[in-house]
């Protein structure tokens, strides 16, 4: 049987091999197979709501902007929506378009002492090719192939 201690020890070394200030970094695949493993893992969307009604989600994620469509605004409450939705002690993974906001939720959520924070490197949509700037073509959840809905 497939546990997931294996892809949480090449997760924290990414972690420490890039000097991040939380527990690891997983690929979109890692951390659907956490999931899949797990009860106790949470994955948290930190897209704004236009993002996920446009592009799509992740049906068993848990939803908490990081900023504001339009204007990209900070979202004044993140830290206290996290501390109330969340537990500090559980296994937690932040994703992103592209894993940028998610890394900034994973570094506030280890600064506020949660644990076991991780971010999904890559995000929902990936990078964008070189030449045709499109997205979920390279890497990132979608891309992966990876469970998604547009409901």
């Amino acid at each position: 049987m497939e546990t997931i201690s294996p892809i949480l020890e090449k997760a924290k070394q990414r972690a420490a091999d890039l000097n991040l200030p939380y527990a690891g970094a997983l690929t979109p695949s890692e951390a659907f197979k956490i999931l899949q493993l797990t009860q106790n893992a949470k994955l948290v969307d930190v897209r704004t709501r236009a993002e996920l009604e446009l592009v799509g989600r992740v049906p068993q994620a848990t939803h908490i902007e990081w900023a504001f469509y339009p204007g990209m605004v900070a979202n004044p409450d993140f830290s206290a929506q996290i501390k109330t939705q969340l537990d500090p002690e559980a296994l937690t993974i932040f994703m992103c378009r592209t894993g940028g906001r998610s890394h900034n939720a994973a570094v506030l959520a280890a600064q506020l002492g949660f644990s076991e924070v991780y971010n999904m490197l890559e995000g929902f949509e990936g990078e964008a090719t070189p030449d045709t700037k499109q997205r979920c073509k390279l890497n990132g959840w979608k891309a992966a192939d990876l469970p998604w809905t547009n409901a």
